[in-house]
């Protein structure tokens, strides 16, 4: 709670239940204070108000603790009222939407059968005073017979999500990081029997600079969990001046160069016509395009490439007409000569466009077809008054080739005090080390 709130309540009563529960020592205040933000008891100046769990105690003994309220989903639809609130938090990250992360959840949860039948929907939703909610942490616990019981993000594996992380409202940070880490310190130290037991949190595709998930690593680390860093990852992105020759004014001379040549050899004289995605009426032909081109290019490197999933191709199917709804979706594909050469699939959000797959023809390389889309594509990104490109995860040259920076992302293992959890940890390191060394 802010100084102005708190004393403005300075003078109301304090919990009464607080204050006994103050008496017994510590540890009951703080278990009090986590049943409170489980939703099992509510607070008032009388006590304890099991049916009244909007009415928060305001006295100064309880401002910091009381202005949050966890409250753990279990079901989808029991989310649908919040889509709203979901997308102002994801603030523009295609990847943490609604439609993304409740797509993900349609074709990759347990009601999709396949690899999903042991996951489980674990979404944490972090409220105040007011019933308003501040935060999400869109999690579904995994069950592995290594690590046990996962909590991962929504969106988590084969789908590539990136930028992901705890969705919260500017300033509060602090407060919902608090909250959080009490409550799941709280649930793993109960085991089996809490609603949420967990033996490590998995913190992958994050950006190191993402304030909510720092904060709560930091949370968690001063309450005593290990946090194991892996593997640094790059996530990497062109800060996008305002024309395109400033544009290429940011590369070598050569390479401006060569892409001015192509631009006048290709675009100029017609052979080549880049389409854009406007209408539902077109996605069946661009997505059959991109499918197509895709798995080409990657059965001819001898991999099955990313469409031979059903989940996945089942997953964008569905995922494409919500994303073109909402203005996100920035699917086009490169005629060469009359006949499909290349094909791009990104999405876009609070000025950044984030290249998501791609699928060029093997048999016309010489061509340069990809570079030639890419060539339009950033262009024209840059003529619509996009602030940045991302190109998303991986250390590939050609990134760096077109003035991308790197951006570093976390890989974290946060593992809780618990003996269990500690000793699977434990295990892994040591097979670890033994697969090293063979």
């Amino acid at each position: 709670m802010t100084g102005a709130a708190a004393s403005a309540n300075a003078d109301r009563p304090a919990c009464a239940a607080c204050a006994a529960h103050k008496s017994q020592g510590t540890a009951a205040l703080q278990e009090h204070h986590m049943a409170w933000r489980r939703g099992s008891v509510g607070h008032s100046p009388g006590g304890i108000l099991p049916s009244d769990r909007k009415r928060t105690c305001s006295g100064a003994e309880c401002d910091r603790h009381l202005i949050m309220r966890i409250v753990l989903f279990s079901r989808l639809d029991e989310l649908v009222p919040y889509a709203e609130t979901w997308d102002r938090l994801a603030a523009g990250v295609p990847f943490c939407t609604w439609a993304w992360m409740s797509c993900w959840w349609e074709h990759f949860g347990p009601a999709a059968g396949r690899g999903g039948k042991g996951r489980r929907l674990t979404v944490l939703g972090v409220f105040d005073s007011a019933d308003r909610m501040l935060a999400l942490a869109p999690w579904h616990v995994e069950r592995s017979r290594t690590h046990g019981r996962v909590l991962r993000w929504l969106g988590s594996g084969e789908v590539c999500s990136d930028y992901l992380g705890l969705l919260c409202q500017p300033a509060a940070e602090e407060p919902v990081a608090e909250a959080l880490a009490d409550y799941l310190l709280g649930q793993a130290d109960t085991g089996s029997g809490a609603d949420l037991p967990w033996d490590l949190l998995a913190v992958e595709g994050v950006e190191a600079g993402h304030l909510p998930t720092a904060r709560l690593v930091e949370q968690l680390a001063r309450r005593g969990c290990l946090v194991h860093a892996g593997s640094p990852v790059n996530f990497w992105r062109i800060d996008l001046p305002d024309s395109w020759e400033a544009y290429l004014a940011m590369l070598s001379r050569p390479h401006a160069k060569r892409l001015r040549h192509l631009d006048r050899a290709v675009f100029q004289t017609g052979r080549g016509a880049v389409h854009r995605v406007q209408s539902a009426g077109q996605l069946p032909q661009a997505i059959e395009i991109l499918t197509r081109l895709h798995q080409r290019r990657w059965n001819a490197r001898g991999r099955p490439g990313c469409f031979a999933s059903a989940s996945y191709a089942e997953f964008h199917r569905a995922l494409m007409p919500k994303a073109l709804a909402q203005g996100q979706l920035r699917l086009q594909w490169l005629e060469l000569d009359g006949r499909p050469a290349a094909a791009e699939y990104h999405l876009a959000g609070g000025g950044i466009t984030y290249a998501y797959q791609s699928g060029i023809d093997p048999e016309r390389l010489a061509a340069q077809p990809g570079r030639l889309l890419s060539l339009a594509t950033l262009r024209r990104t840059i003529e619509e008054g996009g602030r940045a490109f991302d190109f998303l995860r991986g250390d590939e040259p050609y990134k760096a080739h077109l003035r991308a920076t790197p951006r570093p992302g976390l890989s974290l293992r946060i593992v809780p005090a618990r003996a269990a959890a500690r000793l699977r940890h434990r295990l892994w390191l040591a097979g670890r080390k033994v697969k090293q060394w063979l």
